[in-house]
């Protein structure tokens, strides 16, 4: 066993005099292997504290998660083992205060009875205590295992959200609501290539072949439930969310905070592929991924094993991921959906297509387009909530949100398109959609402002023919791909009236007349979708069922057009 210790019984003792060299925001609890906010005198009434810990060979966690807007204290045990009782009631009176404590405890059995244990001695000295059990690990769902699912480090979401919480002042009842009802949206699953090595034993805790690997393990040294080949990463973290999608509970938001985790001895390398297959595999099986971690959040001293959490969100608890901590073991990153593989690359056709890419609008046609796009793009992101009823009558739910992520993001990358140059905006403008979308719709709006950009290039974009012309070869585009035509109840149903109308115009040049007459056009086609019979798209499904509602993809047509037109033709 080669290490970087002296002594192997003096491990823990010298980590905590490290952390304290380390962490100047956190304090040795003096006669206890436990550690507490620096600033806990001053803070410990104005705010529910916050108490985790578990066996040492786990860090970062605990102590790397003391500071502001997370844990107030962490207490550890030897390698492996539960803190001692004594420590953690310790810990509680050290950090208590007029608000409580909350515990934070993952499911093994030491630990909640030392916990437990801990928190009866502190409500005998008039002390407010809840304590919350973190049961992440879905290998174990379902087994009938007596002691039941283990904690894992999804237990670290935990502490952000209960510490963040806690710090905008909730009661100890809302901050233990909020824990609970966040184990209840979370699942971990882990995989592992080798054991990790104690200090103490020397040698790995259980022994994997050359070719072989653990699925299912835990965090104590404990083999998993599966011992299988070695496979790639790819079909791994597939293996592994495939197993959290199964019997995880994330909302009827679908919306979720990723974190792929080191179990030890993995490379940023190897945890930037598995997070990289991850995103698009779980917005495959429906769910957005609002937030995407990867490091060594809560290890098995040097395991070669990955695990990866799943956490339901919404807006209350997004923004408590996000919130601002001194824990220097939480990731400041950006706070902002994961990119896209791709987006380099696409970022780079767009910014070929014309020289003024990112200089902003110049000309008066630029800055037409641009309060256009905006126009379109805000009322979008206004029209959500209608846009989600009307499909959750006749589709699947999620139009609204989909049309106001990619507004979103089209609002997003509108500086960097070529502005003076129409064809190139509308061309860089598809880009935008095609991969922000998603969906059937990606598509089609990219091969539409695509198809547009494309005929206004050779035609000129100054008169009403050729944007006319555009138009209606963007239809024929989308006709093309999609396989729709006029009454078949989609999206068309309200672009072809609006073609068609100004076509009839008598006008050779644009007028605000004109264009909103056609506006009105498309508008008409909205409402006769309700009695159209779905052949293609969102509704083909449900049959006559949707017979009386008109359909959502032709109303969010009208509602950005008729903005954009708006905001072209102003009174």
């Amino acid at each position: 066993m080669k290490k970087f210790i002296n002594r192997p019984e003096d491990v823990v003792e010298e980590m905590l005099q490290g952390l304290a060299v380390l962490q100047p925001g956190a304090a040795r609890l003096p006669g206890h292997k436990a550690m507490v906010r620096g600033d806990v005198g001053l803070i410990r009434n104005q705010q529910v504290a916050i108490v985790s810990g578990g066996g040492s060979g786990h860090e970062p966690a605990h102590a790397g998660y003391i500071g502001v807007g997370m844990l107030s204290a962490a207490v550890v045990g030897d390698v492996f083992t539960s803190p001692s009782s004594d420590s953690i009631f310790a810990a509680i009176k050290a950090v208590s205060g007029k608000s409580g404590v909350l515990l934070v405890v993952k499911n093994y059995t030491g630990d909640r009875l030392n916990f437990g244990l801990a928190a009866e001695m502190a409500r005998s000295e008039g002390i407010s205590v809840e304590m919350v059990v973190v049961d992440d690990d879905v290998a174990l769902k379902g087994t009938g295992q007596a002691t039941g699912a283990r904690g894992l480090a999804g237990t670290v979401f935990i502490h952000k959200l209960v510490g963040a919480a806690a710090a905008e002042g909730k009661s100890l009842a809302d901050v233990a609501a909020t824990g609970k009802a966040a184990v209840e949206s979370l699942a971990t699953m882990g995989v592992s290539f080798s054991a990790g090595t104690s200090p103490a034993v020397g040698k790995p805790s259980f022994e994997l072949g050359e070719r072989e690997m653990e699925l299912g393990l835990g965090i104590h040294g404990e083999p998993g439930v599966k011992r299988t080949e070695l496979q790639p990463a790819d079909t791994l973290t597939e293996k592994l969310l495939t197993e959290i999608l199964k019997h995880g509970k994330f909302g009827d938001e679908k919306r979720v905070a990723v974190m792929v985790n080191n179990l030890g001895a993995v490379t940023e390398m190897e945890l930037a592929i598995v997070a990289c297959h991850a995103v698009p595999f779980l917005e495959s099986n429906g769910l957005t991924v609002e937030r995407i971690y990867a490091g060594t959040f809560l290890s098995s001293l040097d395991m070669a094993g990955v695990s990866i959490s799943v956490l339901g969100v919404n807006d209350e608890w997004l923004r408590w991921l996000d919130a601002a901590t001194t824990a220097p073991a939480w990731p400041n990153v950006l706070k902002q959906r994961p990119g896209k593989p791709e987006s380099r690359i696409a970022g780079e056709v767009s910014a070929n297509v014309s020289s003024s890419t990112g200089k902003g609008a110049q000309s008066e046609a630029g800055k037409k387009a641009k309060q256009a796009i905006e126009a379109a793009c805000k009322a979008l992101i206004n029209g959500e909530s209608e846009l989600t009823e009307m499909d959750r009558v006749t589709g699947d739910g999620d139009l609204g949100a989909s049309m106001e992520r990619a507004a979103k993001a089209v609002q997003g990358s509108v500086g960097s398109y070529p502005l003076d140059d129409v064809p190139a905006t509308l061309k860089a403008l598809g880009h935008t959609l095609r991969r922000e979308l998603g969906g059937s719709s990606g598509p089609l709006y990219g091969v539409l402002f695509l198809r547009c950009g494309s005929v206004l290039e050779s035609s000129g974009a100054t008169r009403l023919a050729p944007w006319t012309e555009a138009l209606d070869q963007g239809c024929r585009a989308i006709s093309e791909l999609g396989g729709a035509k006029p009454g078949d109840r989609t999206m068309l149903d309200a672009l072809d009236p609006f073609v068609k109308a100004l076509k009839k115009s008598p006008d050779r040049k644009a007028s605000r007349e004109s264009v909103l007459a056609a506006v009105e056009a498309a508008e008409r086609g909205v409402e006769a979708t309700a009695q159209m019979k779905p052949r293609l798209g969102r509704s083909s499904y449900l049959g006559d069922r949707v017979l009386g509602y008109p359909d959502p993809g032709a109303k969010a047509i009208t509602i950005w057009l008729r903005s954009a037109c708006e905001a072209l033709f102003p009174r």
